[in-house]
């Protein structure tokens, strides 16, 4: 299957730009097709094999834009469908009952050799993790057993066209102010990514839809206008956060599986923030020497709802409200709990 967009890399200066300020990427960006998704240069070389991956119908799906409840979904979602397996969940780290898909593309060569550099004492298990992750997805997805479950930050325009009609797909959308301050710690934070400047220069790189990802409206939009499709549910991280028994009943009735309340309570009790901050299946990978930075916030950070004010002075905050307001109207899009 030949690939039907676009790929270019993005403007001279710009590229300069996004180089300067996120050193974890050292190649450059390009923008895809006509909603000019913006992502690493190395994707244009594995793009066709992510939208022509062979799909299983008992494949499960988590779709995001990045920061929006994905891992507490993956986990859920894995847990419902394995039948609160909790032995293997604590055993087997999610990334490998779940693994995001397209994180080869994030992995740039050379902050690959400086991980491996800072890990010489276990260089043997530290060179063949990463070497796994550097593999696309697509590749390792053939090797996997059923039921596979995978993790994608991908739009569904992205994935491969027949995705709703063969799988399931839960995707989790989070409003854009919660999104915008956990993405940009997340990219404070790994190496991967090392954002170098302060929030409100992030977040207008956000609102121009120059992060990986972006566009950020586009990206819920595809999946809004799918939401009635049988095999695709929409949830909203804000309704996940404030009623978690819910969710788990609405995801298990999704997956086709029965859970008693007291499973129920079990599993919300097991995703709870503060349990799943701390939970080795989580987080263990973030002991790898060199792939998160010193002094910045945790990959698992408060989860909360709101409260993110304090990051947007007054005149950023009313024109983020503005762009907020006027695309919740054009989409239709409207995020429980929130107040602009």
């Amino acid at each position: 299957m030949s690939f039907p967009y676009e790929v270019r890399a993005v403007e001279e200066g710009l590229g300069r730009r996004l180089l300067r300020d996120f050193s974890g990427e050292r190649t450059g960006f390009v923008q895809v097709g006509p909603a000019r998704w913006l992502l690493p240069s190395k994707y244009e070389r594995q793009a066709a094999g992510y939208r022509a991956l062979p799909l299983r119908p008992d494949d499960v799906w988590v779709v995001t834009f990045p920061r929006s409840g994905t891992t507490c979904t993956q986990e859920l979602a894995w847990l419902v469908d394995h039948d609160l397996d909790f032995d293997t969940a604590r055993r087997v780290p999610l990334g490998e009952r779940c693994p995001f898909l397209e994180f080869s593309c994030l992995l740039d060569r050379e902050v690959k050799r400086e991980v491996l550099a800072q890990n010489t004492d276990d260089a043997r298990a530290c060179a063949a993790l990463l070497d796994e992750w550097d593999t696309p997805g697509y590749k390792l997805a053939a090797l996997r057993d059923s039921p596979r479950h995978f993790k994608t930050h991908l739009p569904l325009s992205l994935l491969p066209p027949a995705l709703l009609d063969t799988c399931k797909v839960l995707y989790v959308a989070r409003n854009p102010k919660d999104v915008a301050v956990s993405y940009y710690h997340h990219n404070r934070l790994l190496t991967v990514q090392g954002y170098q400047g302060d929030f409100p220069a992030y977040w207008e790189y956000f609102q121009q839809d120059l992060l990986i990802g972006c566009p950020y409206w586009t990206h819920l939009a595809e999946a809004w206008e799918n939401r009635n499709h049988p095999n695709m549910l929409f949830l909203f991280y804000e309704d996940i956060s404030k009623d978690m028994e819910g969710s788990i009943a609405k995801v298990s009735d999704f997956l086709g599986k029965r859970l008693s309340p007291r499973l129920v309570a079990q599993l919300a009790n097991h995703l709870h923030i503060d349990n799943f901050r701390n939970n080795p299946s989580v987080t263990a990978v973030f002991e790898i020497r060199g792939l998160v930075r010193q002094g910045e916030q945790g990959f698992i950070r408060n989860g909360k709802v709101g409260g993110n004010d304090g990051y947007f002075t007054p005149e950023l905050n009313a024109r983020a409200n503005r762009w907020i307001r006027k695309n919740m109207l054009e989409t239709g899009i409207q995020f429980p709990h929130v107040t602009l």
